[in-house]
């Protein structure tokens, strides 16, 4: 335990109000509410699917290569429909050019980060749901930021979709390529963004050219443990992989590192996470930032795998663990390695499935808990 109490700020679900919105894009709506807001253009309603084909299947971002749109109703449509979004301010790479991490500003000149990371055998884009986070953890960069606000399904897949044109024009190392992993992991609580996360979901599952054609299993999205939102995403029918930010087994620590345990206990998180594995029948990931002489002693990895197993042992769950990742002013540290061995070892023991996270990125503050969007 920390010798003196953690400090963290308070909890915020609610942006603040009286914000302009983001404006309507193409990847706000499906594929029949585009088609009916073409037709109230005047225009026939299949022009809908050549603007989306364009977007989602060809990651066209000029206007003047939609040559089968006519050029007479190409400004309106694009106008009407594929708005500017976000502008990229930055964007610094690591691991010989296979790691970039993007600094966007947003419309109302919010900043968020995305990270787009391509192994030998996928490309994974890190993609932000909220400008700031509300959830106030305290090794957290994002979260010792404050929320400034919600983040809309349009702006959530313009982060994809930019992904996406990078690999496929061959601006990453290793040729081109697509998109093949999402992972709800950048700035924000997805869960406090609820509706726009499930219609950013629904445009990257959605089938070519109404979406980007992904499959549900490559997509992951991660929550401290907002249970009535697990609750909710289990029976939405997408069986994406669901995440759950642990960080510690007992509510006395939880209730520090990850202040929304003050509201939904580790019992009822983990629960919540199971009934979501059971209805799925997708295992869910429990994600542990490992934290030196906080939350990585030998009896916290049997309390852990005692939590977990406590459901079964029907390979439900799957540790991931997490070197923590410096941040600044903070006075937390990575665990030694010797103490995240014997983690793992005692994990494994109790029959929980245990990995070690990579930590890509991490020299350009673009690994787990380091994206703080600053412009300097």
């Amino acid at each position: 335990m920390p010798d003196e109490p953690i400090k963290t700020l308070p909890l915020v679900f609610d942006e603040p109000r009286g914000r302009k919105k983001p404006p309507r894009h193409l990847a706000d709506l499906s594929a029949a509410e585009r088609k009916e807001l073409v037709s109230s253009l005047g225009l026939p309603g299949f022009r809908a699917k050549q603007l989306s084909t364009h977007y989602f299947s060809r990651l066209v971002d000029d206007p003047e290569q939609m040559t089968d749109l006519p050029a007479a109703d190409r400004a309106t449509m694009v106008e009407s429909l594929l708005p500017h979004l976000m502008t990229p301010l930055r964007t610094m790479e690591a691991d010989k050019g296979t790691t970039r991490k993007t600094l966007w500003k947003l419309f109302d000149g919010a900043l968020v980060e995305s990270v787009l990371m391509r192994y030998p055998d996928r490309a994974t884009m890190c993609v932000s749901s909220q400008a700031g986070c509300g959830m106030a953890c305290p090794f957290c960069a994002t979260g010792q930021g404050g929320l400034q606000r919600n983040m809309s399904t349009g702006e959530i897949v313009e982060q994809v979709v930019a992904g996406a044109r990078s690999l496929a024009r061959g601006e990453v190392p290793g040729g081109p390529g697509r998109v093949s992993n999402v992972v709800f992991m950048g700035m924000g609580e997805p869960m406090a963004n609820y509706k726009a996360v499930m219609g950013a979901v629904r445009r990257m599952t959605d089938p070519a050219p109404d979406g980007l054609g992904m499959s549900a299993r490559g997509i992951t999205v991660s929550t401290v443990g907002l249970v009535p939102r697990i609750n909710q995403l289990a029976g939405e029918g997408i069986p994406v992989t669901l995440a759950l930010s642990l960080h510690a087994p007992d509510d006395e620590l939880r209730n520090e590192l990850v202040p929304i345990n003050t509201r939904w206990s580790v019992h009822e998180a983990v629960e919540a996470a199971w009934n979501y594995a059971k209805v799925t029948k997708r295992r869910v990931s429990i994600e542990y930032a490992m934290m030196r002489d906080i939350n990585d002693q030998a009896w916290r990895a049997d309390l852990l795998g005692d939590v977990l197993t406590s459901y079964g042992d029907w390979g439900w769950v799957h540790v991931n663990l997490i070197p923590l990742n410096p941040t600044p002013g903070s006075k937390w540290t990575a665990s030694r390695r010797e103490d995240e061995r014997e983690f793992v070892r005692r994990l494994e023991a109790k029959g929980v499935p245990t990995t070690v996270r990579d930590t890509r990125g991490s020299e350009i503050d673009g690994a787990c808990g380091q994206l703080a969007a600053v412009d300097a």
